[in-house]
């Protein structure tokens, strides 16, 4: 069986928010693609008081300083699909209120006939985590395990009770509800993120930071399933971050999806083998517009199809 592709949609600067999403998002469900993706980054500090991912001394790629609000921008894909699935890879969960957060996606799935896919992560950056006064970073695990609690028992059937450290609700009707029950997904690399996972969630979303590392870690998930005894399946979507080169990229260093249609859906093929089901490419910080975007995601598409992925 070919495995299944998702597509990022466009949140970046280059992109016309209320024109340009409706668009990609009809054209990647035509083109074949299964599910459309988005990803938060809240904000850009000036100066940068940590690297990226907390990094020292790395930097924060110019493309962070103007990326759409995630909800939004699935809420206007789905207006403008009827199959694709709707995905977050990752949403920060512990910047949002959790109650706010489960009705928002309840309503998105409601409203798109069953298409959300809540992916979850606890985030890095201290600036971000400072400007929502949710909680403080440090409390960031605790905070997504409410969430999770929280959204299962929003979704879940009146009447509604929740007594946690954030949300309090005593007894009541919450609604609309999901079309159906929306399966969470989390980013974990971490024992403790593993655990959580195994415990509590639905899926992994791994990103693409290097074959053998995925493989490892794919590895100790299920592991860790067996050692729990979970019987219900992993779900798993892998997050591709490509920039594409219309000119084909040469040389022993050349990055991984870094280069043509052709070296990406190479390197596609590359994770393909560990046995995961569904590989998200982001497209979008390497093109210029929503009209390349559609062009590059075409090819990225039909040429992965045509070496059997």
């Amino acid at each position: 069986m070919a495995i299944r592709l998702g597509l990022g949609l466009p949140q970046n600067r280059q992109y016309h928010l209320g024109k340009d999403v409706p668009d990609v998002a009809r054209a990647a469900e035509h083109i074949g693609y299964e599910s459309l993706w988005v990803y938060e980054r809240a904000l850009f500090p000036e100066p940068a008081t940590q690297g990226l991912y907390g990094i020292e001394g790395m930097p924060w790629p110019d493309s962070y300083r103007h990326v759409a609000d995630p909800l939004v921008t699935l809420t206007l894909a789905a207006a403008a699909t009827e199959r694709a699935r709707l995905g977050t890879s990752v949403l920060v969960a512990p910047l949002h209120a959790p109650f706010q957060l489960a009705k928002a996606l309840a309503s998105l799935d409601a409203a798109s006939g069953g298409r959300v896919i809540a992916g979850f992560g606890t985030g890095w950056s201290l600036d971000e985590y400072a400007a929502t006064g949710i909680r403080p970073i440090k409390e960031r695990g605790r905070v997504l395990d409410e969430v999770i609690d929280v959204c299962r028992a929003v979704w879940g059937p009146d009447p509604v009770r929740h007594h946690g450290r954030i949300t309090e609700i005593d007894s009541a009707a919450v609604g609309p509800k999901p079309a159906r029950p929306i399966p969470i997904l989390l980013a974990a690399s971490t024992r403790k993120a593993r655990e959580r996972l195994v415990e509590h969630a639905d899926g992994w979303l791994p990103t693409a930071m290097g074959v053998e590392q995925v493989a490892g870690e794919w590895h100790a998930v299920q592991d860790l399933a067996a050692e729990r005894g979970r019987q219900q399946p992993i779900q798993t979507v892998l997050r591709v971050n490509a920039r594409y080169s219309a000119k084909a990229h040469e040389g022993a260093d050349r990055r991984p999806f870094h280069g043509s249609a052709d070296q990406i859906v190479e390197d596609l093929a590359a994770y393909a083998e560990i046995g995961l089901e569904e590989i998200l490419v982001d497209l979008q910080s390497s093109v210029r517009d929503a009209e390349e975007l559609k062009d590059v995601a075409t090819e990225v598409y039909e040429k992965a199809r045509a070496a059997g992925l």
